[in-house]
């Protein structure tokens, strides 16, 4: 996403997508339409609203064009999707999505449990993903979200090498960006903050987001060392839902909620009504009854010496 005025930080809510395919029920279509209006409405300027992938692999994401259809009547959002292949991808522009990401795993064995391609195979994928855009769909960005690159839980280390040389290959293929994930919760701040600080020093402004999830607690503070690092856009689903079924193990992304009143008490601003971004998880708890939600601050409030860093609301 181009357009940052007016905030310091981006926060890309990936709830809709992440949250939703790790969960067995499905949400009725009609409460997620509900949950991304209230969303949108608590300020969060970018949504990746689904994957576009079969219904039959995933009966959660079948709704993904509708989503899309109903978020790109909102000027104010920015409307992203993830896609694992060019079939996807072609679904995924003909929907209007602005953004599509590419999941490309660095970890070899976890691509092939995951979308069932070697390296190899998703070069080739790729490259054709980024034709097709060029010839038909110019005004959508492509980014590869580079996944296991703190480790993986079926190889195991993942060597900061083989990152930056994934992310270079990403970018000779002609993605415009190259976002970071701990798929599986093992990377420490300063594992993040060296790894992005070589990509930046690599790729440029070609460095994407930093997503991060909170299987071993360390997520916000990955998110500290990914803007020491220079990172302008975090991931977060909202109540923490999220995790890889292609990664044993890995639990949920960092809360949104959380996420939003870190960046805003340390003086950066989000664009994002706290309160009135608690007030969306109504939706949730009514599309998945029971499905646990996470988060210090829809318990515990913001606190009565809190301040929003661009002034009063």
């Amino acid at each position: 996403m181009s357009d940052k005025k007016n905030i310091d930080i981006l926060i890309s809510e990936v709830g809709p997508r992440d949250g939703l395919q790790s969960v067995n029920a499905t949400m009725p279509t009609e409460l997620k339409l509900k949950w991304l209006t209230a969303l949108a409405d608590s300020g969060l300027r970018e949504i990746e609203v689904g994957s576009f992938v079969s219904p039959r692999l995933l009966p959660q994401m079948a709704d993904a064009a509708e989503l899309v259809a109903h978020l790109r009547k909102r000027p104010d959002v920015f409307v992203t999707a993830l896609v694992p292949n060019l079939k996807g991808a072609e679904a995924a522009f003909n929907s209007g999505v602005q953004k599509i990401t590419l999941p490309i795993s660095v970890s070899e064995p976890h691509s092939l449990a995951n979308i069932r391609k070697t390296h190899e195979q998703v070069y080739e994928e790729v490259r054709s993903i980024v034709s097709l855009r060029n010839e038909r769909f110019p005004h959508v960005e492509i980014e590869s979200g580079l996944s296991t690159v703190f480790g993986c839980t079926i190889q195991g280390e993942v060597r900061e090498q083989d990152v930056i040389g994934m992310a270079l290959r990403m970018v000779e293929l002609g993605v415009d960006e190259v976002g970071l994930a701990d798929t599986v919760g093992y990377a420490n701040p300063a594992q993040v903050r060296r790894l992005f600080n070589r990509l930046r020093g690599e790729i440029g402004a070609k460095a994407g987001s930093a997503h991060f999830h909170n299987t071993r607690g360390q997520g916000l503070a990955n998110v500290v060392a990914a803007l020491e690092a220079g990172v302008t856009t975090i991931d977060a689903s909202q109540g923490g839902l999220g995790g890889c079924p292609y990664a044993p193990g890995a639990s949920g992304n960092i809360v949104t909620e959380d996420l939003v009143y870190l960046l805003e008490s340390m003086g950066l601003r989000t664009g994002v009504d706290i309160d009135k971004l608690v007030a969306a998880r109504e939706w949730l708890k009514q599309g998945l009854p029971g499905e646990p939600l996470y988060g210090f601050i829809p318990d515990a409030g913001v606190g009565k010496n809190f301040h929003y860093a661009g002034g009063a609301r």
